[in-house]
Parts: C-alpha cells; structure tokens; sequence
C-alpha cells in the first residue's frame, strides 16, 4: 500500500492510503469525528464488494485537507461510524482512512516504487512526466477504468474493462469469470480481502497472460471472488488491477488527459508468488508488532504441522517479528517452494518451535 501523511482540519498528522480505487474520500477510524470538529454531516448507507450489509457512515461538509504543496478544494469525506476494515491491523501501523477521486482529480501523479517516491503536477507541467507507453484510460464514478487482454491457461483469450486500483495488494482480480468458464484447473480457495462490506471470499490462481499495452506478463497470481458477493449498484467492470502488477512500473497517472504511462521497472519479469504457508495474521498491541494467526488453510503446510487461529507467532528463524514489517512476513512465507522456517509459536500458553515447509499451493 502506498500511505500519505495528511493533516485534516488543522489536526493530524493521519495516515491514509493512496487509493485510485475509491471515489470518495473515506475516512475509515470513527474517533476522527470529534478530533477534527465536524460539525454538518448526514448519514448515507455504504455498499461494496463483501460479504455483509451495507454500512452506516456520514457524509461531511468540505474539510480542509493538507498534504504539502498542494491545496484541497471541496473534499468532503464519509466517516464510517463503525471500523469495518481494521486496516490498521492488516497494515501493520496506524491508518486512518482511504483518498482516491479526489487527490487524482486534478493533478498529474507519477509514482516511482524502487524508492517509494511520488511526484505530482499540474496538467501543464506534464511534458517531463511523458515517458513510457501512454495507456488510455476512461474515468467512470470517480474511478480509472483500463482495458486489457488476458489469456487464460485453456487458451480462452478475452478482451476486460479493469479498475486501476492502487488500493488492491493483489496483482489482477477477475469478476463474474467462475460462472462464465469456471475455474482454471489448478487453484485454492483463500479470504480475498476486505471490501466495503466485509471479507470476500473466492479462489486463487492464475492466468496464462495479462496484456496491457505493448506489455506481456505472464503466469500472473489472479484473484477470483465467488459469485455470491455483494457488488452494490457498481458499474459495469470486469475486475481490477491492483499493484502486484503496477509496481511493476513507474507509473504516471494523468486523469485530466484521460490516460497512464507505464515505464517497465527492474523487476518487470519477476516470477508472481502466492502465500506458501498456508496462515493468514494480523498485527496487534500498542505498536502493531504482535503477529496473531487469523486463519490456516486446511491442507497447507501450516496446518499439517498443527498452526492454529489465535496462535501468535514471536520469532521466524530466530529474528522477532516485532523487528519486522507484515510485508517482511508476506515475503517469507512466499520466498522459495519447500523451503524450511524455523517458526517460535505463542500456543496454549507457552512458546513451541516448530519448523515449517513451505509449499507452493497455486
């Protein structure tokens, strides 16, 4: 996820997370109600990708929003009045909210991943950002939709409409697919991530080929939600890129222009690889580094050596997973096929050590 320090009403900082996915500013922790004084707001019902009712938040008047350099002119924003996403514990650190349309709307945004730095512009100003490919894109309810081809592993070759979705962890996430043509032969089922109105629940796999432009990538983890999913009055769309597959790229995204520009990074070729351990966790604790096992998929490596929900995992090959990011996790549990971890267990009230190996699932 890519994470701005913004000040809201004169108060903050808050982190929220750059999100080309969302169309409206959402304010994700209720408590900011009092402490950046909203005075107007009115309730509105939010509905979105996930398994559960439509949410309650309010609507606020415009907010003065501050990232340096930049003014903000009319962002209002909705304020969940109950935290659905926990995204501060899937992130790892404090996050306080979601800003999309709003930050996009008006400015030219290149974004580089190798050193995690972000430009912006003015429409005018674009002539240095003009390098790469030039990708059209049609902006929908306050969202970027891109077309692109993708080959499935039978050979079906189709042509899809596709959110640009900076807030999606995911490399390509496909819709309505299982009903159509089911799915590819090889695949496991998995807790996709959170929606607007709870989790979502699907399948992972993979596709042949992703074309996108003049650029091929091939063998891509891609996510397949189940049918059953409440999608609300969204628009017509076939699923969504997400930054498995953008930071990939240096990206430049130009909503005045109507069109991105994808410049291939170093990394371009790189192999996509899928959780091999079986365990999804969250961070807790004052600090977000306690590690606690959510979920072990039955069958995996974690549940043929007797991980359970609601263990805590203290130490990976003897290094504290205090001292590491949840993204450091993900990368160890995605490193290497058969592959042994040495894993330091919270479990019925004492510590265990039990080794772990890993195994390619999909």
């Amino acid at each position: 996820m890519m994470i701005l320090k913004l000040h809201i009403n004169n108060k903050g900082p808050f982190n929220f997370i750059l999100d080309s996915g969302v169309g409206l500013m959402l304010i994700t922790d209720p408590k900011l109600v009092d402490s950046i004084n909203i005075s107007n707001k009115r309730t509105i019902k939010i509905s979105g990708l996930g398994e559960g009712d439509d949410y309650e938040a309010y609507i606020t008047s415009p907010l003065d929003v501050d990232i340096p350099g930049l003014v903000s002119y009319d962002v209002a924003a909705a304020i969940l009045k109950k935290d659905h996403f926990g995204l501060s514990n899937y992130a790892g650190m404090p996050v306080h909210g979601l800003l999309g349309y709003e930050f996009f709307n008006n400015l030219v945004v290149k974004i580089d991943f190798t050193d995690s730095t972000m430009v912006v512009c003015r429409p005018k100003d674009i002539g240095r950002f003009k390098k790469g490919t030039k990708i059209p894109v049609v902006i929908e309810n306050r969202k970027p939709y891109m077309r692109a081809n993708i080959t499935f592993p039978n050979g079906i070759k189709t042509h899809n409409k596709l959110v640009l979705d900076l807030g999606a962890g995911h490399p390509l996430s496909l819709e309505n697919v299982i009903k159509r043509n089911g799915l590819p032969e090889k695949f496991i089922a998995a807790n996709l991530g959170v929606g607007l109105t709870g989790p979502i629940n699907g399948f992972i796999s993979r596709v042949k080929e992703l074309e996108i432009g003049r650029y091929k990538i091939k063998n891509v983890i891609t996510s397949f939600p189940e049918e059953k999913i409440n999608a609300g009055p969204s628009e017509q769309r076939d699923g969504n890129l997400g930054m498995e597959v953008l930071k990939r790229f240096s990206l430049v995204i130009d909503y005045p222009d109507s069109c991105i520009y994808l410049k291939p990074g170093a990394n371009m070729n790189e192999p996509f690889e899928h959780d091999m351990s079986g365990l999804e966790y969250y961070g807790t604790g004052d600090n977000f580094n306690r590690v606690i096992i959510s979920r072990v998929e039955p069958g995996s490596a974690a549940d043929e050596i007797g991980l359970e929900k609601d263990d805590e995992i203290i130490a990976i090959n003897f290094k504290r997973v205090s001292s590491m990011t949840l993204e450091q996790i993900d990368e160890l549990f995605k490193s290497r096929d058969q592959r042994s971890l040495l894993l330091e267990i919270f479990h019925d009230k004492k510590l265990d050590q039990v080794i772990i190996t890993l195994k390619r699932r999909v």
